[in-house]
């Protein structure tokens, strides 16, 4: 579904990200885990071409995303692949199914009433088919982001990009949102997702990619990674994750 060949990325002098090559294959879980600042965000944003590469290929279910293009194929390629941000980004204008109800209606011309059925059925999906009138400044940081996945879902994506669902939340919040990653997964959903939360990488992930310095250095089935890190830079980041 994804597939990176030799890609890289450049800010200024600074190489962020460093001769990438691995896979997310249809229906897979891949969680990318490392410490701050290891290029995590941005490989995953390459993905949705958010961040451009310098060099080597990124493929999306079978497409170059890097490849020249229009911006209109651009917004028509990004509008298969559903991502949800650190921050919520939802309209504060708009109530909470007007938000899940836009991308059909102004990107693919669905009919208002389908949108609003479909809407429902993924609030009801999330847990927040009863704040479906209210608007974002009403809701806590959990439903927020609950709202956000009903959102990018709402386009029927073939693939969810995560890019840490939970660090701006409260941490009370934090299993809401997870859970309702956690039912995706179960139902097959190819995802990709930075994150901290390794209790969630070990239950949930196929595989963990852990990156240090914009490579990827591991990549495991989660038991692998937890019990048997084969890279030094990993073994300190997982004894630093249980001294902590």
């Amino acid at each position: 579904m994804i597939c990176f060949s030799h890609v890289n990325k450049w800010y200024g002098d600074y190489h962020a990200l460093v001769d990438i090559n691995a896979e997310v294959k249809k229906g897979e879980v891949v969680v990318v885990c490392g410490p701050s600042g290891s290029g995590k965000s941005t490989l995953i944003r390459t993905v949705n071409r958010l961040e451009e590469i310098k060099s080597g290929e990124l493929l999306f279910d079978g497409r170059n995303v890097h490849a020249p293009m229009s911006s209109s194929e651009l917004n028509k390629l990004r509008s298969h692949i559903g991502f949800v941000f650190q921050s919520f980004n939802l309209f504060p204008h708009m109530s909470v199914v007007e938000n899940v109800m836009l991308s059909p209606m102004r990107v693919r011309g669905k009919a208002k009433a389908e949108s609003h059925d479909k809407a429902m059925q993924l609030l009801e999906r999330v847990g927040l088919a009863n704040k479906a009138g209210a608007y974002p400044a009403q809701l806590s940081g959990g439903q927020q982001q609950r709202v956000a996945i009903a959102r990018a879902l709402a386009m029927e994506p073939p693939a969810m990009l995560f890019d840490e669902p939970t660090s701006a939340l409260d941490p009370e919040m934090v299993g809401e949102v997870l859970a309702v990653m956690r039912s995706l997964a179960d139902e097959g959903m190819t995802m990709m997702c930075v994150t901290h939360e390794m209790g969630f990488a070990r239950e949930v992930a196929d595989r963990v990619w852990f990156m240090d310095a914009g490579a990827i250095l591991e990549d495991a089935p989660p038991d692998t990674f937890f019990n048997s890190p084969q890279h030094p830079r990993a073994k300190r980041f997982l004894s630093d994750l249980r001294s902590h």
